[in-house]
């Protein structure tokens, strides 16, 4: 069975905010989800060029680190 990998694009405010980032739940900011993404998964996040990056994660793991969001965007 083959893992279907998601890239969520984050794009940045030249002060550093984040203003626009893709599978957002309702309910929360994008910097809120951000936030919450590099602290859960870090790891997966590059950085790139042009006030953008990226987190490289499967579906199974943004499925989960959705519904682990929603008590966070209650």
């Amino acid at each position: 069975m083959e893992t279907q990998n998601v890239i969520l694009h984050a794009r940045f405010a030249p002060n550093g905010s984040v203003v626009e980032i893709s599978e957002r739940p309702e309910g929360l900011t994008p910097q809120a989800w951000f936030d919450f993404l590099s602290d859960k998964a870090g790891d997966v996040y590059q950085a790139l060029a042009g006030g953008r990056g990226v987190f490289r994660l499967t579906r199974e793991e943004l499925a989960a680190l959705k519904q682990a969001a929603a008590p966070a965007a209650a």
